[in-house]
């Protein structure tokens, strides 16, 4: 299964020949020189899924512990269910009603280009992060509005299916002894059938500090020998490195032939990464943190990254992390979204890689105790077998949120 960086680069690049997988989209070569706005590639084309007619009367939202769903109700009573960003959701559903909604309120669900983006060009003095992860709830909950009126899964709107997709296992813990971490990860390969794992080296922003001394060189090779080498291997360094120790424990991965290493430099150090990508004969992976689709434009264009990793509900929602998909085409590379927690942004994220062209081998879940596993937030739950995960047949993202876990939850709603 393992490839080198150069040996992937050069595969990557007839990406970019790859032919959109939506039914409803056309690609038009440009006429004339432009200047695509906010992520649009010179050929991308808005999406068209329903039929125009309907406006949005109403936003309610959600928020409980680290999680917040979002409903929007049309003028007809067809509704859509999505999620904001984790982390301080209770901040961005106060943003969600007093700087998105009234944005979205009277608008056509059908226009979602002009919809998000009319958001972002209304929030230009709050830029970026609370305002798209509040944006993410609304156009989350509007694709989930596409399927239920289509009775289509999200994926099959854009020509996917609703087979298994293969994900790795992604480890969250860095306070596990090298033996320890290898030794589950040995028990979760036999048990599920995973065929690739992440691991978590260094520590977050960490300045070249590990999280306990040559935790992280004994941690390499410990997992490999443990694992064996017919299963992928992951590191993600979380913004931890300066170049030269990057580089370091880069090479000490391509020694145990791993598959990508995520986020070595801190993510808005751009040249950094550049610099390790460039040094390294394997994958450097990153972007999860990123929400300026102008942003993802340079991380491209300076070779920083090789998989690009946008997070769902950190960029703004689908619509958004599909045009970092098509830059990622049109540059000849693979996607492997960001979703670190088994709340909606691991099913959005299945979805979205069933539909795109250009998605990576494996989809992120984590094998974390996370509390939002089973019954208690949405039905039905997500279950790894044979180191894959079966997409929910049913219409939009084809789950249900438990009515428990909202009767819990603190409600916020805006209508018209």
């Amino acid at each position: 299964m393992n490839m080198s960086r150069r040996t992937f680069l050069q595969g990557a690049t007839l990406l970019a020949g790859v032919a959109s997988a939506s039914q409803r989209r056309t690609d038009a070569a440009p006429q004339s020189p432009s200047y695509p706005y906010l992520g649009r590639t010179a050929d991308y084309v808005d999406f068209q899924i329903i039929e125009p007619g309907r406006s949005i009367t109403q936003v309610e939202s959600w928020t409980l512990g680290g999680y917040g769903i979002v409903r929007i109700t049309t003028q007809d009573g067809r509704a859509g269910i999505g999620q904001l960003s984790s982390f301080e959701p209770d901040i961005t559903a106060t943003v969600l009603h007093r700087q998105v909604a009234r944005h979205v309120l009277g608008r056509d669900p059908a226009g979602i280009d002009a919809l998000v983006d009319g958001v972002i060009d209304a929030n230009m003095k709050f830029p970026w992060s609370f305002v798209c992860r509040a944006l993410a709830g609304i156009d989350t909950a509007i694709w989930d509005l596409y399927g239920k009126i289509r009775n289509q899964p999200v994926c099959q709107l854009l020509g996917g299916t609703t087979a298994p997709v293969p994900v790795y296992g992604s480890s969250m813990r860095r306070d596990i002894a090298p033996a320890d971490e290898a030794a589950r990860l040995v028990r979760l390969r036999d048990a599920r059938g995973f065929r690739a794992f992440k691991l978590r080296v260094g520590t977050p922003t960490g300045h070249d500090r590990d999280a306990a001394p040559g935790r992280t060189e004994a941690l390499i090779p410990a997992v490999r020998q443990a694992v064996g080498n017919d299963v992928e291997l992951l590191a993600d360094g979380n913004s931890c490195y300066t170049p030269p120790r990057a580089i370091e424990v880069g090479r000490r991965m391509q020694d145990q032939r791993y598959f990508w290493f995520e986020e070595p430099c801190p993510y808005w150090e751009l040249e950094w990464t550049a610099e390790v990508a460039a040094a390294l004969d394997m994958h450097v992976a990153g972007g999860e943190q990123d929400n300026d689709l102008a942003q993802w434009r340079r991380m491209i264009r300076l070779q920083a990254v090789d998989i690009l990793q946008p997070d769902l509900c950190y960029v703004g929602g689908f619509t958004r992390a599909w045009r970092v998909a098509k830059l990622g085409q049109q540059a000849g590379k693979l996607v492997v979204p960001h979703s670190s927690h088994l709340s909606l942004i691991t099913l959005f994220s299945l979805h979205f890689m069933s539909a795109i062209p250009n998605a990576g081998p494996f989809a992120e879940f984590t094998i974390e105790d996370s509390g939002t596993t089973g019954d208690e937030f949405y039905r039905p739950a997500l279950q790894v077998v044979d180191g894959k995960v079966k997409i929910p047949d049913g219409p939009g993202w084809g789950v249900e949120i438990n009515p428990a876990w909202l009767e819990k939850a603190s409600y916020q709603r805006t209508q018209q």
